[in-house]
């Protein structure tokens, strides 16, 4: 009753079944443990004390960034050198920019600075200046954005002193030197804050009277941003999606084996019992027209 599984048309779904099943299993247990390795992530973040919260570090030493260092206060010496300004960035939702200066370095490597935060548009609200001479900020230290990044908008088609985007990537077409892959954002400004001269040269960043005086907006620190695929956000749970997808992918295959393989025994059975006719059978149908054949010569 079972011989038609040595058919080729049963040798050909066999097969498809038996890499279809371990490819899906395989696939499931690797989303399983990208779940799974966000979970300890995520886990091993909250022990952590907040990024924030720890001892500065220089630049060099919390390179390059990842789940471990983003966020981590990091410091860095130079002289602020270009400045763009990046549009399309909300903050306590409003919308306004971010003002972005390069710090020029001792390595010859510029690092993106964001100073703060302004309402409006650009070329609308004055800009504080930035500090002037040799000096050394603090700041949250964040990985370069990308296009899935939030608040990234238009990366093209922008003014000359705007950028979309805060990457390495993009600046370094803009700038005459290197551009380190990340970036800092100022908790604070002002006198004794995140921006120190460094030497008798360097004087200090505006501080809100300064601002008021020089008929600029104060400059509102830019919060640092929690680090992506660090912890059980929304991608996290898409893995764990896409492992009980495959898993039901399998259990489908397995399904469809048992029902197409009961369908043909049954079929098998009832022409052995006579319960189907002759001429429904592929065989009957086939020897029908020799048949005819034979009585018409007769």
């Amino acid at each position: 009753m079972y011989r038609f599984l040595l058919t080729p048309r049963w040798w050909g779904i066999n097969l498809f079944v038996v890499l279809a099943i371990p490819f899906c299993v395989f696939m499931g247990t690797w989303q399983l443990g990208r779940f799974e390795d966000r979970v300890h992530t995520h886990e091993a973040a909250e022990k952590q004390p907040a990024p924030g919260t720890r001892a500065a570090r220089p630049l060099d030493e919390l390179l390059p960034v990842d789940t471990e260092t983003s966020g981590r206060p990091a410091t860095a010496t130079g002289r602020y050198a270009d400045r763009f300004l990046v549009p399309g960035r909300e903050l306590d939702d409003r919308k306004g920019f971010y003002v972005l200066d390069m710090l020029r370095t001792d390595s010859g490597k510029a690092l993106p600075v964001v100073r703060g935060w302004l309402p409006g548009k650009p070329g609308q609200t004055r800009v504080p200046h930035a500090p002037s001479g040799r000096v050394t900020v603090t700041g949250d230290l964040q990985a370069s954005e990308n296009a899935g990044t939030a608040g990234v908008g238009a990366t093209g088609g922008l003014p000359d002193g705007q950028v979309g985007m805060i990457s390495a990537a993009s600046l370094v077409n803009l700038v005459p030197y290197d551009v380190y892959d990340a970036w800092v954002t100022l908790p604070k400004s002002g006198v004794g804050g995140s921006e120190k001269a460094a030497g008798a040269t360097g004087t200090p960043a505006d501080t809100t009277g300064g601002a008021a005086r020089s008929g600029a907006t104060a400059l509102r620190p830019v919060p640092a941003a929690a680090p992506e695929g660090g912890g059980l956000d929304l991608k996290a749970f898409q893995n764990l999606g896409y492992t009980g997808e495959w898993f039901v992918f399998a259990a489908f295959v397995v399904f469809m084996w048992f029902r197409l393989l009961r369908r043909e025994a049954e079929a098998a059975r009832d022409v052995q019992l006579g319960l189907v006719p002759e001429a429904e059978t592929p065989g009957a149908e086939a020897a029908a027209p020799g048949e005819a054949e034979a009585r018409s010569g007769a």
